[in-house]
């Protein structure tokens, strides 16, 4: 086991290099120059040279990747240009408020995507399959920020039950930040719930046509313990894998909900930096989130891994 996470962890590391590499490009094509930005309206010829320097913007673009990617490594992200705070501390501030998204967002998939995937499938070609396929397609077509805005009309507007917008820490209220993340980690979850459900649907039809099914049956075994114990035991190894690989998706911040529904998490970091031109957040959001979703696609293989002894075994 312990050789087989060296190995993952060995070719996420030119995936590292790669993705810093494609980072530091992406903020070189953005429109503007940060320097200009920095300089003030006067923009005096001499602070612009000075800041250039200090910021070694006069030197090769190579050279430029090599000194950024160094204070990388020692935990330096930058500096924001809006707000002079380090980019570190900002991502620091928000990262918890997207984890906490993400995990409601993931509690809803599952609570909603696994048991609709493993009714669907027992129940193949019956009305409970049909309604559930329905609401899966559903799931997947609707937009978010359609979902999010009847919901809060609904909701909040004309029932009364949530607030419309807002985020509260659970370290201060915790109450507060439940009722405030209840929407939009739904507005997530049924997207992810669709996909879920679908995945969960096909690994229960393969599993349950199996000779081990199948012998479980012949025994007399209730039917629960046949689908619980049997059947989906090994039909959620593809789900846990897939559910790592969402969850990973999460963490780089769901945009248009966290806008909708004003939650200071990573998505609406990112907007506004990319409104105020605020490049060195830019980069480090990105670089951020994609080591995030490395790592979490590292926890599917070992996950998939621990799940499964025949994989275990051929270690």
């Amino acid at each position: 086991m312990l050789s087989f996470i060296l190995r993952r962890i060995l070719i996420a590391i030119p995936t590292l290099i790669l993705v810093s590499m494609f980072v530091f490009a992406l903020q070189k094509l953005l429109p503007g120059d940060p320097i200009l930005v920095m300089a003030g309206e006067d923009r005096d010829p001499e602070v612009i040279a000075l800041l250039r320097e200090k910021y070694r913007m006069n030197e090769p673009l190579v050279m430029q990747y090599i000194y950024w990617a160094g204070d990388v490594l020692r935990g330096d992200l930058g500096i924001s240009l809006r707000t002079n705070e380090p980019v570190l501390d900002l991502i620091a501030s928000k990262l918890p408020v997207t984890i906490q998204l993400a995990i409601m967002s993931m509690l809803f998939a599952m609570l909603i995507g696994i048991p609709a995937g493993i009714l669907s499938a027992v129940r193949k070609g019956t009305w409970v399959d049909w309604l559930a396929n329905v609401v899966a397609l559903s799931g997947l077509s609707i937009p978010n920020f359609w979902l999010g805005i009847m919901l809060i009309l609904l909701v909040s507007v004309n029932l009364g039950w949530l607030p419309a917008s807002g985020y509260e820490s659970p370290w201060v209220d915790p109450w507060k930040s439940l009722t405030t993340m209840i929407m939009p980690a739904f507005v997530l979850g049924t997207a992810l719930a669709a996909t879920l459900m679908r995945h969960t649907r096909s690994a229960m039809l393969g599993v349950l046509q199996a000779d081990y099914v199948r012998t479980a049956r012949a025994k007399g075994l209730r039917a629960r313990v046949v689908i619980l114990k049997h059947a989906f035991r090994n039909a959620v190894l593809p789900v846990v894998t897939l559910s790592a690989l969402l969850f990973g998706e999460l963490l780089a911040g769901a945009v248009l909900t966290e806008q909708i529904f004003t939650i200071p998490g990573f998505g609406k970091l990112i907007v506004d930096a990319v409104f105020n031109r605020d490049y060195a957040v830019v980069q480090g959001v990105v670089l951020c989130t994609a080591v995030g979703f490395i790592l979490m696609n590292l926890v599917a293989d070992v996950l998939y891994v621990i799940l499964n002894p025949r994989l275990r075994t051929a270690q």
